[in-house]
C-alpha cells in the first residue's frame, strides 16, 4: 500500500509562498512605497493595564520601516525608487507630549541615514488621511509610466482597516484610517505586473488582504493574528500568528 505524501503545515506552505512572492517582486520595476502610521499617546496608554499598553517607543513604525527600506535597497540596487509616507498628525501630537522634535527626527532618517550615510535619495511624504494614500498610489498621469512595484504598511490595524492614529487623537480608538471598503478607490492599473504588497499590522490577513486583492487585483500579505514591534529592526509575528493573503 502506497503511503500518502506528508503534507506541509499550513504556516510553512504560506511562508514558502511568501518567500517566492518576494523573490518574484524583485523583478518588478517601479516605485516602492512604504507607509508608516502613527504612535499612540503615552498619556492615553498609561491609563490602561500594562499588558494592554501600546507604543512605549514613539519610533515603532518609523524605525522598522527604515530598516526595511534599507533591506530592499540592498537587495534591489541603488537605483531603486523609494517613497516613504508618514502619518504626520500623530507625530506632531506625540512630539508635543514628549517635548521633543519628533518630526525633525523622522526627517533625519531621510537626510542623515539615507542621504548622508548611504548616499541614497528617498522621497518622504507627510500625509494626513487614508485618502492621501489612495491618491498617491493612483498617482495621476505619472502613474501610467511609473507603476507601483511594492507597497508595505507599518502601523496599527485591525482585520478591516489600517488604523493610522490609533489611541493618538482618542484613547483606544482611531480618527484616521484606510478601511477595506475604501480600497475600490485604488486603480488597478497603478500596480506593476508582479507587484508585492504586505501589511505588518495586526490582523490584516483576516479580512483586509482579501479585500485588497478584490479591489486591486494584487495580493497583499497580512498576518492572521498579532504582530510585535518590540525588536529593534524587524517586525515579529506573535505566537499563534502566521502570514496569509
Amino acid at each position: 500500500m502506497t503511503p500518502h505524501p506528508r503534507r506541509r503545515p499550513l504556516w510553512l506552505a504560506l511562508l514558502l509562498a511568501l518567500t517566492l512572492a518576494q523573490g518574484a517582486a524583485r523583478g518588478a520595476e517601479g516605485e516602492h512605497i512604504f507607509v508608516s502610521g502613527g504612535p499612540a499617546l503615552r498619556g492615553w496608554e498609561k491609563l490602561r493595564k500594562s499588558t494592554d499598553q501600546h507604543d512605549v517607543y514613539w519610533h515603532n513604525f518609523v524605525r522598522k520601516a527604515k530598516w526595511r527600506m534599507l533591506e530592499v535597497l540592498k537587495e534591489e540596487g541603488p537605483d531603486t525608487e523609494i517613497t516613504w509616507m508618514v502619518y504626520r498628525p500623530a507625530y506632531v501630537r506625540r512630539a508635543s507630549e514628549e517635548g521633543r522634535p519628533l518630526v525633525a527626527w523622522v526627517e533625519s532618517v531621510r537626510d542623515e541615514f539615507f542621504q548622508k550615510l548611504h548616499n541614497k535619495t528617498i522621497k518622504l511624504i507627510w500625509f494626513d488621511s487614508g485618502d492621501d494614500i489612495v491618491r498617491y498610489i493612483n498617482g495621476g498621469q505619472s502613474r501610467r509610466r511609473n507603476k507601483v512595484a511594492m507597497f508595505e504598511y507599518f502601523g496599527h490595524s485591525n482585520r478591516h482597516a489600517f488604523l493610522l492614529d490609533y489611541s493618538s487623537a482618542v484613547m483606544g480608538a482611531s480618527k484616521a484610517w484606510l478601511h477595506e471598503n475604501e480600497l475600490s478607490k485604488i486603480k488597478r492599473k497603478a500596480f506593476a505586473k508582479g507587484a508585492f504588497c504586505r501589511s505588518f499590522g495586526c490582523h490584516t490577513g483576516e479580512s483586509m488582504s482579501k479585500a485588497w486583492k478584490r479591489a486591486t487585483g494584487v495580493r497583499m500579505w497580512g498576518v492572521h493574528g498579532k504582530t510585535d514591534y518590540a525588536d529593534e529592526r524587524t517586525v515579529k509575528i506573535s505566537p499563534g500568528g502566521y502570514w496569509k493573503y
